[in-house]
């Protein structure tokens, strides 16, 4: 009887950018084909999703401009930092997500990278651009509901606001 370990997600780099770019309407979990050297790189959390995407090639999903920096201590094996890496999905999924991102206003953005279980996966989410009011909207929704959440903490704990002069 074979066990697998149950670990919790263990974040390497995670895209804040992106949720305030862009609205997330569906995410997906895709595992990444990866060489050794990266896969070591990322264990020490050298990775950044900053410009990173995802796009369609030849019926396959592929992430570009992930750069995860070069293992220091590799030999002649070295990987290039911002290599093209193929993502690794069922292909009822990539048909689902394909037929998605075909609409118009629509792409495919990489939320965060971690890994799970000993496997090095990819959250990506189906997502549309926001405007900037969008943008001023969305925080302005945040601080009000921070500023809620921080007000019914007070209210509970029995302590009344500081009083302003």
């Amino acid at each position: 009887m074979s066990r697998e370990r149950e670990t919790p997600r263990r974040m390497v780099a995670s895209n804040k950018r992106a949720r305030h770019e862009y609205e997330i309407l569906k995410t997906y979990e895709a595992g990444l084909v990866l060489r050794g050297t990266e896969v070591k790189s990322l264990r020490l959390g050298h990775a950044s999703l900053a410009e990173a995407f995802a796009q369609e090639r030849d019926g396959e999903l592929h992430l570009y401009g992930l750069h995860i920096a070069e293992y220091g201590m590799a030999g002649w094996s070295v990987h290039g930092p911002r290599r093209i890496r193929k993502l690794l999905l069922h292909r009822a999924e990539i048909n689902r997500i394909l037929d998605k991102i075909r609409e118009p206003g629509l792409t495919l953005v990489p939320l965060a990278l971690y890994f799970e279980n000993g496997w090095a996966k990819v959250e990506l989410g189906i997502a549309r651009g926001r405007r900037a009011y969008d943008k001023r909207q969305a925080l302005a929704e945040r601080d009000a509901n921070r500023e809620i959440a921080r007000a019914m903490g007070r209210h509970l704990k029995g302590r009344t606001p500081a009083k302003r002069r």
